[in-house]
């Protein structure tokens, strides 16, 4: 079966930081690139970050700049979402997306993840 799993959400408190991990089953990541999106309740989904499929290009939304870092590592197929200074805003269910075209930014999906919860409350 063919998915991409996120996990590391969770409750903290504004200013804290999350690790995001995403990892692919039944599929190697290499090719693609990769996106995170967000959703929270009562607003549409957003895109947050891409990476490139070989990583050297990265693109974030204007939230997201400065306080989080996208990055990959092929070899154990997976993507990260390193997120600091967290605030409210931030809170929604955060989940990763491939693209075959492997450039950002990403376009037609081809696989979805279910997504992590991230609550940024104090």
């Amino acid at each position: 079966q063919l998915q991409l799993v996120e996990s590391g959400g969770g409750l903290v408190q504004p200013g804290g930081s999350l690790n995001l991990s995403c990892t692919a089953s039944g599929f190697a990541l290499d090719f693609y690139a990769i996106g995170w999106y967000r959703q929270a309740p009562g607003r549409e989904r957003e895109k947050v970050a891409c990476i490139s499929m070989g990583g050297i290009s990265t693109k974030y939304a204007e939230p997201a700049k400065g306080r989080f870092t996208i990055s990959r590592d092929n070899a154990v197929n997976m993507v990260y979402l390193h997120m600091n200074s967290l605030e409210p805003d931030d809170s929604g269910v955060y989940s990763c997306a491939t693209d075959a075209n492997g450039f950002c930014p990403l376009g037609s999906l081809v696989h979805q993840g279910q997504g992590t919860l991230v609550t940024v409350s104090s």
